[in-house]
């Protein structure tokens, strides 16, 4: 086999591999989004995500026997993008098309793993247009998970932090008040996260050059002005979307502290510009963004940090129905893409931290408007 054979049957390799993980997880989209539909289930939605998830599965078939060429492949990630839309859609209306583990003997939401496979097809088929090999994948999907684990120990090292800082001070002060140990925990946070974010860039063996910390120019002054504006319209958008097709969202846990107690925002209001939006931009965009640049492009990074972003927040909408939790990570996440988008335009950490910050304060500053 001379070279030139040998780099097609590579490449043909490749993308057989490829196209049959996506065919996989399409396979899979496909029979989560059936099983509501078995059970007598006639919801238009429903029946739209069985068939986009069937047709992401043909596009990946026709793909792996190279009856469709690879300009086609993103066919596939439309498909499986409706079906995460639809799939998600159908879970906050509460279908979740319940259905029994065979052997195991549990129950498990077959919608839910329709919209995780869904997601993951998502990627795969971008990742097959993109020509990105299987090790190339798999390089991916661990930067992916190392990550989102730092962001996970980030998280809980902050939480201990806070706790473990109000132990001295409600000592000294014989108990703190509310809005004392709000405070306090928010300096935890701060620490907490610093330490995190800090420690991993240095173990990694960068320096503080990685940080990209400057005094805004006039011209991203202007990119903060825009942002905040920007971040707005995509609240606003997606509460009106939401609004009129009967999603219901969750509400953030810190804004139901806020409304039982409005004392809080004397604490939450500054916290959030000086605290909760620079060290969240310092550990999500700084770190867990740019340290993606490696081996994704930027766009993927963005996209990727965002999903990683928005997960994290599960804990803050813990109160509500796992469909409401849905929806409002899916605010999160279009928020972290505007603010991604920004940081990497600018490379500048202060400008995200910046639009970041304002728009907690004014969320906070509304409830009392």
């Amino acid at each position: 086999m001379n070279e030139t054979a040998r780099d097609d049957h590579t490449r043909s390799s490749e993308t057989g591999a490829m196209t049959g993980l996506g065919l996989g997880f399409a396979a899979v989209a496909m029979a989560g989004m059936a099983v509501p539909v078995q059970q007598g289930v006639d919801d238009p939605v429903v029946v739209s995500g069985l068939l986009l998830a069937v047709g992401a599965l043909l596009v990946f078939g026709a793909r792996r026997y190279d009856v469709l060429e690879r300009r086609y492949s993103p066919v596939s990630a439309l498909c499986s993008f409706g079906v995460v839309l639809l799939a998600g859609y159908a879970l906050n209306q509460g279908i979740n098309g319940t259905t029994t583990i065979p052997v195991v003997g549990g129950t498990i939401p077959a919608v839910f793993v329709a919209f995780l496979a869904a997601a993951i097809a998502i990627g795969i088929a971008l990742a097959e247009y993109g020509s990105v090999s299987i090790v190339g994948l798999s390089r991916r999907v661990a930067l992916t998970v190392h990550l989102s684990l730092l962001a996970l120990v980030a998280w809980l090292v902050a939480l201990f932090a806070g706790q473990l800082l109000a132990v001295p001070f409600a000592a000294a002060l014989g108990g703190l008040t509310e809005n004392q140990f709000i405070a306090i925990s928010q300096v935890g946070f701060a620490i907490g996260t610093a330490a995190i974010a800090v420690g991993y860039v240095y173990t990694t063996d960068r320096d503080w050059s990685f940080f990209d910390l400057r005094w805004p120019t006039l011209r991203q002054m202007g990119w903060i002005a825009g942002g905040i504006g920007l971040i707005f319209l995509v609240n606003i958008a997606l509460s009106i979307l939401f609004s009129s097709s009967g999603v219901e969202g969750a509400e953030h846990s810190a804004t139901q502290a806020a409304q039982q107690n409005p004392e809080l925002l004397y604490v939450m209001i500054p916290a959030s510009i000086l605290i909760v939006g620079p060290f969240e931009e310092l550990l999500y965009r700084n770190v867990i963004q740019k340290s993606m640049y490696d081996i994704f492009s930027r766009w993927g990074a963005l996209l990727v940090s965002s999903v990683i972003f928005a997960v994290i927040h599960v804990a803050a909408y813990a109160t509500a129905g796992f469909g409401a939790i849905m929806a409002s990570l899916a605010v999160v996440f279009g928020l972290s893409l505007v603010l991604g988008t920004v940081y990497l335009l600018t490379e500048n950490l202060v400008v995200p931290a910046i639009i970041h910050g304002i728009y907690n304060a004014i969320i906070f500053a509304s409830l009392v408007l």
